[in-house]
This record gives C-alpha cells, sequence and structure tokens, in this order.
C-alpha cells in the first residue's frame, strides 16, 4: 500500500471539498477500496472518511417509496421490515452477496460503486485497460470465465459485481449525489453506469468529488418477486447469472414484468424488449424462450464464458416460471 493523506469530513460540503483537491477517493466501510488499495490497484493521494456525514436513515418519501441514506449498511437495508415487506427482491439481492460480516460493514453507496473482480484487474503484473488504459485487456484471448457476455467491447469484457445493483435497476431506482460546489443531481440507475466502449477506467457518470448521499425507491411494485443467482458454491461467491424479477399475472396472463441480470455484463443489465415481450402472454415455455432469445440476441462469448449462454437462457425461464406458477 502506498502512503497516502486521511481526512475525515465533518459534513457533506467540507466531503466535497476534501475529495475534489488531487487525488481522492471516499471512504466508509471500505470493504471494496482497501483491498484494491492493499494490492496498489488503488493509490489515491487523499483517502476521505466519510462515515460520520447524516447519510445513515431510511426514510419514507412523499410518493410512497423510500429514501436510502448512502451509509446505511447492507446488512440493515435487507433486515429492513419496509424492505423485506415491499421490496423483497432487493432484500433477498442484499442477503445472496458477499458474507455476514461484510453486510455489516459495506454501505448502499459503496456498493453501486463496488469495482469489477475481473483476475486482470486486480493483478497489476497483467494488463488491464481499466486499470490502466491502453495496456490492453488481458482477459480477452485470456482466463475468461466470469466474464461479460453482453454489452462488452474490444477494450474490456469484464463484469459488474453487485448484487443490490440488480435489484435496484429492476426497482428503478435513482441515484442522489452532491457535487463539491454544492449542487445536486438525481441520476437515474439505467444513467448511472457506463459501458466500456473505448473507456472502461470510466464505470459511472460520477465527476470528481461527486458524493452519493442517497438511493430512493420509488413507490413498490406489486408482484412476485424473485432473485435467483447461479455462483459457483453456495455463498461468498460472485453471480455468474443472476436475476432480479418482479412478474405480475392476472387472468392466466403476464400483465406486468420487470428483469434485471447480473454476471452478465459491465453493469446490472436490463432489456425492455425482454419484458415486453412477455407482457400480454400466456406464461407459456415457448414464451419464456422467446424472451430468451432476444435478451440472447446479442451475447458473444470469450472461450472460457461460453458456458454462460446457454445457463443464462436456462436461469430465466427458470426464474419466469416460478414467478407465474399457478396463473394458468
Amino acid at each position: 500500500m502506498r502512503e497516502f493523506q486521511y481526512s475525515r469530513a465533518g459534513d457533506i460540503a467540507e466531503a466535497g471539498r476534501l475529495a475534489s483537491a488531487g487525488a481522492a477517493r471516499f471512504i466508509a466501510g471500505g470493504t471494496n477500496l482497501l483491498d484494491l488499495m492493499k494490492l496498489e490497484v488503488e493509490a489515491p493521494e487523499t483517502v476521505v472518511d466519510i462515515t460520520r456525514l447524516p447519510l445513515k436513515e431510511i426514510e419514507e418519501t412523499p410518493e410512497g417509496g423510500l429514501r436510502i441514506g448512502a451509509l446505511v449498511p447492507n446488512a440493515d437495508l435487507a433486515a429492513d421490515s419496509r424492505i423485506a415487506r415491499n421490496y423483497p427482491v432487493l432484500s433477498r439481492a442484499l442477503l445472496a452477496g458477499a458474507s455476514g460480516q461484510l453486510r455489516n460493514k459495506a454501505t448502499t453507496g459503496g456498493n453501486l460503486l463496488q469495482r469489477t473482480r475481473c483476475y486482470y484487474f486486480y493483478d497489476t503484473t497483467t494488463p488491464c485497460n481499466k486499470r490502466e488504459p491502453g495496456s490492453g485487456c488481458g482477459a480477452i484471448g485470456g482466463f475468461n470465465r466470469i466474464h461479460a457476455i453482453l454489452g462488452a467491447s474490444d477494450k474490456c469484457i469484464a463484469t459488474h459485481p453487485s448484487d443490490m445493483a440488480v435489484a435496484m435497476r429492476v426497482l428503478d431506482a435513482t441515484v442522489e449525489t452532491q457535487k463539491p460546489d454544492g449542487s445536486k443531481r438525481t441520476i437515474a440507475l439505467e444513467d448511472f453506469y457506463r459501458l466500456p466502449g473505448a473507456t472502461p477506467e470510466k464505470e459511472t457518470t460520477l465527476e470528481p468529488g461527486e458524493l452519493i448521499t442517497a438511493v430512493v425507491l420509488p413507490a413498490p411494485v406489486s408482484g412476485t418477486h424473485i432473485y435467483r443467482k447461479v455462483r459457483d458454491r453456495a455463498s461468498y461467491a460472485f453471480a455468474l447469472v443472476s436475476v432480479a424479477a418482479v412478474i405480475r399475472t392476472e387472468a392466466g396472463r403476464i400483465t406486468s414484468a420487470r428483469l434485471a441480470f447480473g454476471g452478465l455484463a459491465h453493469m446490472p443489465w436490463r432489456n425492455k424488449a425482454v419484458e415486453d415481450a412477455l407482457v400480454g402472454q400466456a406464461p407459456t415455455r415457448a414464451v419464456f424462450e422467446k424472451a430468451a432469445d432476444i435478451l440472447l440476441a446479442d451475447a458473444k462469448g470469450q472461450g472460457g464464458n461460453d458456458f454462460k449462454i446457454p445457463l443464462a437462457r436456462r436461469t430465466l425461464t427458470a426464474v419466469l416460471r416460478d414467478a407465474t406458477e399457478g396463473a394458468v
């Protein structure tokens, strides 16, 4: 780990000022950043401690949703009765992630910003365009079992590791931020992440020193909530494929469908055409297969991860079958 300057922010405005001076990173739970600093993947000149900021509450909004402070621990969010009752897909996704100890420390804002678990990104002796732009992508033509099959580029095929973000995406969450100049903005989660393109080092639309202050969930969506995570072992493993679903059926037809996917792309993946193909249809195997066809129309394996394409198909059809069981 390289030497760095440590500062503790007393309020949100001070956090922005401290982070805007030089190469700085915010730290809260530190469950990802500290690992990256130890490996010298990240080497910030300044680390700004934000743990004392008043961002630890879950509040009801006038619109019937919830405003989740950026410093709410993952464990507390999963256990909140309002989340478990009205947004069970989110509670289940959180409980599927990491370990109990890590969920006690990891924060809502930090979870959204955790970086890829690509082996080449973590190994500073190998090429990685995300870590060192222009150096190449070791995963292309290398060991790429966990890598992306959707939305990748010839510069990067990494995946986003968050379970929480996949559920947030299916719920149409928005992210509230504050910039160092004090201005605030709200970013839809679908606009928060970037695809790798030619600049995989730019992972989000956040500006330097911009601090996540909260994540807002709209009013609850009725239907069957499912979060299914396929991984190499039962716990403490990242998704090979995950599906967050909220499906509603009436009179033997699918009347509403929301689907988001993890483990497949550089960001939580959502394709509205997949959802549109389900709405108004009877829940049959043929309909589910058509939805999978749409999802995977542009999927591309890299050799080691070719298995993800049929795995994603099977996982999606199984989730849809379970969500609509008894509808016909």
